[in-house]
């Protein structure tokens, strides 16, 4: 669906997605990163469970909420990827105390 511009001068930093190992370059937001690493990272949502993709990809709409090192309801989209970083597609509401 995207495909990266050849950008050799950022270098490669390794996250957590589900669980899995995916390669996103430094400077990237959690956002564009899910986007460009082939997964299905599609959220669903609270009440309806609609599925939802990054979008505006400057924080106004929301669609790109997904929990970061444990802490969920973030931004995807307002936050840079730092290495070892462990994200989490969001499934509907985040539980209290996550």
């Amino acid at each position: 669906m995207f495909k990266r511009i050849n950008d050799d001068a950022r270098r490669e930093v390794e996250i957590s997605v589900d669980g899995q190992r995916v390669l996103a370059r430094e400077g990237d937001t959690i956002s564009a990163a899910l986007l460009a690493s082939g997964l299905d990272v599609r959220r669903a949502t609270a009440v309806s469970g609609a599925l939802r993709l990054p979008y505006c990809m400057m924080g106004v709409c929301f669609d790109c909420l997904v929990m970061i090192d444990g802490v969920g309801n973030r931004q995807g989209c307002l936050v840079p990827v730092s290495a070892g970083m462990k994200i989490e597609i969001q499934k509907g509401k985040r539980e209290i105390g996550r």
